[in-house]
C-alpha cells in the first residue's frame, strides 16, 4: 500500500474529476447531500498543538450536539474536496475535524490547480513534509485535535468519537484509536498507505490498544502490490478481539474516494461513505 508505486499506476487513468482546480460548486454535484440532510455550519479555525498552530475546517449541525469525529485528509492535503467530504458527514449528523497535516511546514490548501502527487515534482515537495510526520509527531497531533473536539460546544462528549482516514490518513487513525482509546469507538481508513510494515510499531500492531469497531477500505491496485497486508490487519483484528471489516474494492485504484482524485470511482466511493456511516451509526450512537 506505497504511495508512490500507486501514483505511477493511477498517472495512466483518464480522469473523472477535474483536479485539484475542481469548484466547490462541482464538488456538491459529485457529492450529494443525505436524503434527511440537517444544516451545518463550518468555520476555518487554528489549533495549538505541542509542535505549532495547525491550520484546520470544522463544521457540525448548526444545533444541538454530536458525535466528533476526526478527519485525517489523503497526501494532497485540506483542500475544497476534503472540506466538502466534511460538510456531508456533518450533515449527516456529526461535528466534523479535518486537518492540515502538514501544518508544521505548511499552510493549506498549498497545491495549485492541476497538480497531484503522481508528478515528481510534487513528490520532491511534498516529501520533506511527510517525513516530519513520525509516530510521535502524529500522536502529539491526535490528542491536539481531540481535545479541540472535546472543547467544541457542537460536541457531545458523552458520545463516543470517530475518525476516518485517506492514504496517508488511514494509518494516522490507528495511532489517533491507539493514543485515544477512550472516547475514540470508531475508525475509517480508505485506501490507506503503510498500514502494514515490518516496523515494531507497525500501525496493524496497534489493534490490541484500540476499541470499539474499524473499517478498512483497499484499493485493488495496493491489494496488488501488497496482498498479505488484508491478512495481516484481519489476523491482527481477529487476535484482539476488535471487529474490523477489511474488503478490497474492485476496479477502485487508490486514491478512489476523494472526488477531486484522478482515480475517482463514483460507485465504489459511495458504497465506501456509506460502509463508513453505518459504522459510526452503530459505533458512535
Amino acid at each position: 500500500m506505497c504511495d508512490e508505486l500507486t501514483a505511477e499506476d493511477n498517472r495512466h487513468l483518464s480522469r473523472r474529476a477535474f483536479g485539484i482546480g475542481m469548484s466547490a460548486a462541482s464538488l456538491a454535484l459529485l457529492l450529494p447531500s443525505p436524503a434527511e440532510a440537517v444544516a451545518v455550519s463550518g468555520r476555518a479555525v487554528r489549533i495549538r498543538t505541542p509542535d505549532g498552530t495547525a491550520d484546520a475546517f470544522f463544521v457540525a449541525p448548526a444545533t444541538g450536539r454530536h458525535p466528533a469525529v476526526l478527519m485525517w485528509p489523503d497526501i494532497m492535503g485540506l483542500r475544497p474536496a476534503f472540506q466538502q467530504m466534511a460538510r456531508r458527514l456533518a450533515e449527516s449528523g456529526y461535528a466534523v475535524l479535518v486537518v492540515n497535516q502538514f501544518y508544521r511546514s505548511t499552510r493549506a490548501p498549498f497545491l495549485k490547480a492541476g497538480e497531484s502527487f503522481d508528478q515528481p515534482e510534487v513528490r520532491a515537495k511534498i516529501g520533506p513534509w511527510r517525513e516530519a510526520l513520525t509516530p510521535e509527531a502524529i500522536t502529539r497531533d491526535a490528542n491536539a485535535f481531540v481535545a479541540f473536539l472535546d472543547a467544541q460546544k457542537e460536541v457531545d462528549p458523552k458520545r463516543p468519537m470517530g475518525s476516518a482516514g485517506y492514504c496517508m490518513g488511514g494509518p494516522f487513525v490507528l495511532r489517533t484509536a491507539a493514543a485515544r482509546a477512550d472516547p475514540l469507538r470508531a475508525g475509517a481508513s480508505f485506501h490507506g498507505a503503510q498500514l502494514v510494515t515490518d516496523a515494531p510499531d507497525s500501525p496493524h500492531r496497534l489493534a490490541a490498544k484500540v476499541k470499539g469497531g474499524y473499517l478498512f477500505a483497499i484499493a485493488a491496485n495496493d491489494d496488488g502490490r501488497a496482498p498479505g497486508d488484508k491478512t495481516a490487519l484481519r489476523e491482527a483484528f481477529a487476535a484482539a478481539e476488535v471487529p474490523a471489516e477489511i474488503e478490497v474494492y474492485a476496479g477502485a485504484m487508490h486514491g478512489w474516494c476523494p472526488p477531486d482524485s484522478k482515480a475517482y470511482n463514483q460507485a465504489q466511493a459511495e458504497r465506501a461513505w456509506g460502509r463508513m456511516l453505518d459504522l459510526f451509526r452503530q459505533q458512535l450512537a
